[in-house]
C-alpha cells in the first residue's frame, strides 16, 4: 500500500495553535465505521454515544518536561536535547540539535550560571555526555548530576510541544490529561486532553467504566513516514504497562459484551498489543515494549470504538484510524471536517469512531 494514499490537503489555518479555555468545549465529529455516515456534535455529546457497561480505556502517561536547552562544554555553543525514553539508570535516548556536532564524547551543560570575570566556573546543575548513536538519528546520553533527576528536569526542562505548534504554552498542565499519573512520555496522548474530572465522573455515574493503562509516547510521534509504501515503515518501540486491576476490567469487558472504547491511538495500540498477546484467554497484568503498526487489513482484537483527534497527512495515525473505520470513510470524514473548519492536531477537535 502506498503512503501517498493517506495524503490530504490541510489549510495551515486549521492547525490549532493553542488549547481552548475549557477542555470540553471542543467539537466532536462522529463517524459510523459501518456506514461511513458523519454527525457533527460537541464533545460533551460523547455521553449520548456511550452506554452503561462500556469501558473507556485511558492512557495515564504523563509528559516529561523533556526539552532541555544547554551549551556544549568545549565551545559554549547552544545545544538542545529532547528526551525520548529512559534506558537504564541515568542513560536516555534523546533527539539532539545540532545533530551534526553532537557525536560520541560530546558534553552538554545545563543550568550553568554566568559568573563574573576571573571567578571559578560553576558546576552545572546537569551534564549530559553523548555515549553512542541510537535509532533514527537519536543519541544515547548519560546524565551526571547531584540531587534528584526529575526535580532537576522539572526545574530546567520545557514541555516538548509538537513542531507544528508555534505558540508558547503558559500553563504546562494544559498539555497533560487530567488523569495523567505515570511520568515518561515525550508527547501527550492528546485525545484525552478533552476530558475534565467532572465529565469523567458524569460518565462513570451513567455506568461507563474507566480503565487506566500506560503507554509512554516516544520517538515515533516525531518521525514522519519516510518510506514510499506502508509495509516498509518501521515503528519505534514504546513502553506499555497494564495493571492487574485494569487487566481484570478488560477481561470482564470482553466477556460481558460491553464495548471497549480506546481514548486515543496510544490506548488503541496498547490494547491491540495485549489483545494479540493474550488472544482469547483472560488478560493478565503485563508490561513491555511494543512497536505494533496498525494499518488497513489489520483485524482488531480488543478495540470496538475509538475517540481520537484529527491527525497529520501521511501519518501512521491516519493509517490506524483507517484500519478501524476504512480509508474512504476516514478521508471523506476528514474532507468534511476541513470544509466545516474543525481544529486539527494536538489542541484540535475530536472524532469518535463508533
Amino acid at each position: 500500500m502506498n503512503v501517498s494514499d493517506y495524503d490530504f490537503d490541510l489549510p495551515e489555518s486549521l492547525i490549532a495553535q493553542t488549547p481552548l479555555p475549557e477542555r470540553t468545549a471542543s467539537r466532536l465529529l462522529v463517524l459510523d465505521k459501518a456506514s461511513g455516515s458523519v454527525e457533527h456534535r460537541v464533545f460533551t455529546d460523547l455521553e449520548s454515544y456511550l452506554k452503561p457497561g462500556d469501558t473507556l480505556v485511558l492512557n495515564d502517561t504523563r509528559v516529561l518536561p523533556a526539552r532541555l536547552f544547554g551549551v556544549k562544554a568545549d565551545t559554549g555553543a547552544k545545544a538542545e536535547l529532547l528526551l525520548l525514553k529512559r534506558l537504564e539508570g541515568d542513560r536516555w535516548e534523546a533527539l539532539v540539535r545540532p545533530g551534526k556536532k553532537l557525536h560520541k564524547g560530546a558534553t552538554i551543560l545545563f543550568g550553568a550560571r554566568d559568573l563574573s570575570e576571573g571567578a571559578e566556573p560553576a558546576k552545572p546543575l546537569l551534564t549530559a555526555v553523548v555515549e553512542e548513536s541510537g535509532e533514527m538519528g537519536a543519541r544515547i546520553v548519560r546524565f551526571e548530576y547531584d540531587g534528584i533527576f526529575h526535580e532537576l528536569l522539572d526545574r530546567l526542562g520545557q514541555m516538548p510541544l509538537p513542531p507544528y505548534i508555534k505558540e508558547t504554552l503558559p500553563d504546562r498542565e494544559r498539555y497533560q490529561t487530567v488523569y495523567s499519573r505515570n511520568e515518561g512520555s515525550a508527547a501527550a496522548p492528546t485525545a484525552g486532553l478533552h476530558f475534565t474530572e467532572a465529565f469523567l465522573k458524569k460518565l462513570q455515574s451513567s455506568g461507563v467504566k474507566l480503565c487506566p493503562i500506560t503507554l509512554h509516547v516516544g520517538l515515533g510521534t516525531f518521525r514522519p513516514v519516510s518510506a514510499d509504501t506502508i509495509e516498509e515503515h518501521e515503528m519505534h518501540e514504546e513502553w506499555y504497562s497494564v495493571s492487574e486491576e485494569s487487566a481484570k476490567m478488560l477481561t470482564e469487558a470482553r466477556a460481558g459484551g460491553g464495548r471497549i472504547v480506546a481514548v486515543g491511538t496510544t490506548s488503541a495500540r496498547t490494547l491491540e498489543t495485549i489483545g494479540q498477546r493474550f488472544k482469547e484467554g483472560p488478560i493478565e497484568a503485563c508490561s513491555g515494549w511494543t512497536n505494533i503498526f496498525i494499518y488497513p487489513g489489520y483485524c482488531f482484537t480488543l478495540v470496538d470504538a475509538l475517540l481520537t483527534n484529527f491527525h497529520l497527512p501521511r501519518s501512521t495515525l491516519v493509517m490506524l484510524v483507517s484500519a478501524l473505520a476504512g480509508r474512504d470513510n476516514v478521508l471523506n470524514a476528514y474532507r468534511e471536517a476541513i470544509a466545516k473548519e474543525y481544529r486539527f492536531f494536538s489542541f484540535g477537535d475530536a472524532m469518535f469512531i463508533t
